[in-house]
């Protein structure tokens, strides 16, 4: 109805049913406001408060800090500190007065002493080093046979790029998302190395398998494992979303990237193999892979905080606190006695009990004691089972290139080249388990070598 007819025509009926129709569409109005002002009175969600990640948090002004002066200790007349001194400079570069500027005496040794010393770090130019193989082939006189003349691994007919140019532009793909385009320039304009796009499509193609094989590895450790932490967050294919997985612990780390977010991604990663101990956040397709579950008190201690924004005085506030002597408990549970962290569980579920008892009336209090009724037993897993953290923390570190790597490049344009980046996130991140660097790793997978520990 655009305009309202002519009352004078309509007879009672038709002006009731008109009533009942406009009383109908106002209480759905009504409706909406209410929910859009209990929208408006929510407390905004911050990264204190919420999963929202710290960088689009607002950041506080932070006071500038006072400039240091007089020398740094350990040098000489450097002022305002600075890097430590090289241990093993390449070159050494000694300056002494030959005469006095003032008189034109002349100085002799003793006259002369240490008046500072630093350093001076330059990087000279990088340029490729070309090695023209010339192969020859001998032809036998005897039997006609041909004998090609062996050559040097590393310099068989092929790809003209070494190894060490590989990793390097799987290292600058990989760990710091730069573009194919932009990464042909760099090999072009620090090293005067020119690969196009298509070289480097087919150079990340040729090493796929390596990180393969080195995946079905760190898969098969996993499969073993009897802790296992989780998480996910959103990637883009051809502009469709997907979902970068990683599955970690103190041994291996391992990243799959699917079409959906389903437990059966969780499925497909184990076949069939149940942990003992699961860490994870609230995510459904994340539960009951395992016997036992810690769910991650980050999380937790965040709602806990948008609870107390929104206005809870009564449920939010006691959890929270409860929650944060579980955390500084976590910190010390691996050194504690059994006994120890027996008596500190008993504790916190005493005080849990009392807590559970409250009856908040603000909404987010209610909402917050009813999943902590669901999943109270889950809380403080890790004072039973040291092994586990508190949090999955360590999970959403692993993520964190993922969502660079997104924001920087806005995705992947095929399903092989996302394979290809969570094998080399697994790599890496397994590596680093054994204080291994990116670029190293990459570069001994390529060279056959094993990331993982032997056990």
């Amino acid at each position: 109805m655009t305009e309202l007819p002519d009352l004078s025509r309509l007879s009672d009926a038709e002006k009731d049913a008109l009533i009942r129709l406009l009383w109908q569409r106002l209480e759905k109005l009504e409706r909406e406001i209410a929910e859009l002002r209990d929208r408006l009175a929510q407390p905004a969600k911050t990264p204190d408060n919420s999963s929202i990640p710290p960088s689009q948090g607002r950041k506080a002004a932070v006071p500038e800090k006072p400039r240091r002066e007089g020398p740094r200790q350990g040098s000489l007349g450097r002022k305002g500190g600075g890097r430590p001194l090289s241990c093993e400079p390449d070159e050494t570069y000694i300056a002494k007065p030959v005469c006095c500027v003032h008189c034109s005496a002349p100085f002799g040794e003793a006259d002369q002493m240490l008046h500072g010393r630093y350093d001076k770090v330059d990087i000279p130019p990088v340029r490729p080093v070309v090695t023209r193989v010339e192969r020859y082939a001998g032809r036998c006189r005897c039997c006609g046979g041909v004998t090609v003349a062996p050559v040097p691994e590393g310099m068989e007919q092929g790809s003209p790029f070494s190894l060490n140019i590989i990793a390097l532009a799987i290292y600058l793909r990989a760990t710091h998302a730069i573009s194919y385009q932009r990464l042909s320039r760099l090999f072009l304009n620090l090293f005067a190395l020119n690969i196009s796009e298509g070289a480097l499509d087919a150079m990340f193609r040729r090493a796929k398998p390596c990180f393969d094989d080195q995946v079905a590895a760190i898969l098969a450790r996993l499969r073993r494992s009897r802790l296992i932490c989780s998480d996910e967050t959103t990637v883009r294919i051809n502009g469709r979303p997907h979902w970068n997985w990683v599955f970690q612990n103190e041994q291996v780390v391992i990243h799959v990237i699917r079409n959906t977010r389903a437990a059966t991604v969780v499925t497909e990663v184990l076949a069939g193999h149940r942990p003992k101990l699961w860490v994870s956040d609230l995510c459904g397709s994340q539960q009951g892979h395992s016997e036992l579950w810690q769910v991650c008190l980050a999380h937790q201690l965040r709602d806990c905080q948008f609870a107390i924004d929104a206005g809870d005085t009564v449920f939010a506030p006691r959890m929270k606190a409860l929650l944060l002597r579980a955390v500084v408990l976590a910190r010390r549970s691996k050194s504690l006695a059994e006994s120890t962290r027996r008596y500190h569980l008993r504790r916190l579920n005493r005080e849990l009990t009392r807590i559970m008892a409250l009856s908040p009336v603000n909404r987010d209090g209610k909402r917050l004691r009813k999943r902590y009724h669901r999943i109270r037993s889950s809380l403080f897993t890790f004072l039973e089972h040291p092994e586990a953290p508190p949090d999955n923390n360590s999970s959403e570190r692993e993520l964190r290139p993922t969502a660079t790597y997104r924001k920087v490049t806005g995705g992947f344009r095929s399903n092989w080249g996302a394979d290809l980046f969570a094998a080399v996130r697994s790599v890496i991140g397994t590596a680093a388990r054994k204080g291994d660097d990116a670029y190293q790793a990459i570069l001994a997978v390529l060279r056959g070598g094993a990331v993982l520990q032997p056990g």
